[in-house]
């Protein structure tokens, strides 16, 4: 899986006509592997970077490469040239160049059961408190530490683990991503039991994230980048792209029983 690098004559040597990205296949709305195509990775993220590559004439192919450890992996080898939901990580900057500001927000907010609310409104109320957070989950590592060090949590497979502890009351709350989790909640049949807290509990960032190693990563194409992604934060990301993305996946996901609360 090795960007084919063709020049663009009218922008001078050096720069490439087509990327080659991936990232992880299971994190919607953001991204996930396309049912219809399982090669292919579908999502907000891939929606946004196919709309900024065509701003500045770039084709992108996001594809398929394995668990999110091995579409890293790709990435740091240069066999791929980019991940396009990269959590920001100090460790990776020996490998990747991070493209700022990040692609999409990831806000991280508490759900927990209507009939059974938490109100929150810092770490402290959370205190004595039983809760759950999926071991996907990408936290700022300034979080992950306060979270060890002060909550009570349970680290599940998946989210879906999770807001099913949530609604057999096995914990209180459960850290999950805005939009992940509304996703999962839907498509659990739980929205209409759950509910979010406003303030988030962390605001972690995903980014594009260039391979040192790609032969594409030159000063133009990091700067092309980095100014449409301005632009588009400036501009909002409109939330259209991510309910239509939810949408998607509910409609490419097999019917689930409904999860029994107690």
């Amino acid at each position: 899986m090795v960007a084919v690098l063709l020049p663009l004559v009218a922008q001078g040597a050096g720069k490439c006509e087509r990327l080659v990205a991936s990232g992880s296949p299971d994190a919607p709305p953001y991204l996930w592997r396309d049912s219809q195509d399982p090669e292919r990775l579908i999502g907000v993220n891939a929606d946004l970077l196919q709309q900024v590559a065509g701003q500045i004439g770039i084709k992108v192919d996001i594809l398929y490469a394995g668990k999110r450890s091995q579409a890293l992996e790709e990435v740091r080898s240069g066999r791929m040239d980019l991940l396009v939901d990269a959590p920001l990580a100090v460790a990776e900057l020996e490998s990747l160049d991070y493209v700022h500001p990040a692609l999409v927000p990831n806000d991280y907010l508490i759900w927990t059961l209507r009939s059974v609310p938490l109100t929150y409104r810092s770490l402290a109320d959370l205190h004595g408190h039983t809760g759950a957070i999926s071991a996907k989950a990408r936290p700022t590592q300034a979080f992950a530490t306060l979270a060890a060090e002060h909550l009570k949590l349970t680290h599940t497979e998946n989210l879906q683990q999770a807001f099913s502890k949530l609604a057999r009351r096995q914990v209180e709350y459960v850290i999950a991503g805005r939009y992940s989790g509304a996703a999962m909640a839907q498509a659990q049949g739980l929205d209409e039991q759950l509910q979010s807290s406003e303030l988030p509990v962390d605001r972690p960032g995903l980014y594009l994230a260039l391979s040192h190693d790609s032969a594409c990563n030159d000063p133009w194409l990091r700067g092309q980048l980095a100014k449409k992604m301005t632009e588009l934060t400036a501009s909002g990301v409109p939330a259209e792209v991510f309910s239509r993305n939810v949408e998607r996946w509910k409609a490419q996901q097999p019917p689930a029983p409904a999860v029994p609360t107690q």
